[in-house]
């Protein structure tokens, strides 16, 4: 129903974006919302995917037409809902995850977020040999670490925000509190505490 939206960035939060266009703000769920924090008040474009269901009507949004095929191939898989699609676009880049599929590469897909061994291979049995359209020339970099200036926000601040982005991802207490110790000694922007967790998330 909605190709993109272009509008300007209100609110930046842990699960979603707000985009005002036209003197309206449209809730939109993405990956990763912080990579639109250097981005407040300013015009961005945003690729969506409308998803209805019965009891939810909700937008989600992509950087790219790429990162949107893949979300709508994902939706695709039984076991797999919006959350989860999120969360694997967020872990990963396309071009990972596509090869993982291609590859039958089980044990780096179990790595996501919510992605079981038998969730694993429905991704495998559905969306193999479905995915050239997606990856021909694309190798998207989803975690820019010169995105947000580190004078722009407090270390503290940053980290917490990382950490509510990783719960919000679907990553459990357990998992966070693990690799919180090590990602504490650093000091960065929200998008990179969020791309070094998930690289450690991911080992």
């Amino acid at each position: 129903m909605y190709e993109f939206f272009k509008g300007t960035v209100e609110f930046v939060g842990p699960e979603y974006i707000v985009i005002e266009n036209n003197g309206i703000g449209y809730q939109i769920s993405t990956p990763n919302p912080f990579i639109y924090s250097s981005k407040i008040n300013t015009n961005v474009t945003v690729y969506t995917y409308h998803y209805v269901r019965e009891d939810l009507m909700a937008l989600y949004g992509f950087e790219s037409r790429e990162e949107k095929k893949l979300f709508t191939k994902l939706l695709n898989v039984s076991g797999i809902g919006p959350k989860g699609a999120l969360a694997i676009l967020a872990s990963g880049e396309v071009q990972q995850v596509v090869s993982a599929i291609e590859n039958e590469d089980e044990s780096f897909l179990i790595k996501f977020p919510g992605v079981g061994k038998k969730t694993a291979r429905q991704m495998i049995l559905d969306l193999k040999g479905k995915l050239q359209d997606i990856v021909p020339d694309y190798f998207p970099n989803l975690f820019n670490s010169d995105t947000i200036p580190m004078a722009a926000q407090s270390t503290n601040t940053a980290f917490e925000e990382a950490i509510l982005a990783l719960k919000a991802l679907g990553y459990s207490d357990k998992e966070v509190k693990k690799i919180s110790p090590e990602l504490r000694k650093e000091q960065l922007s929200t998008d990179q505490y969020i791309k070094k967790a998930l690289q450690r998330l991911l080992k």
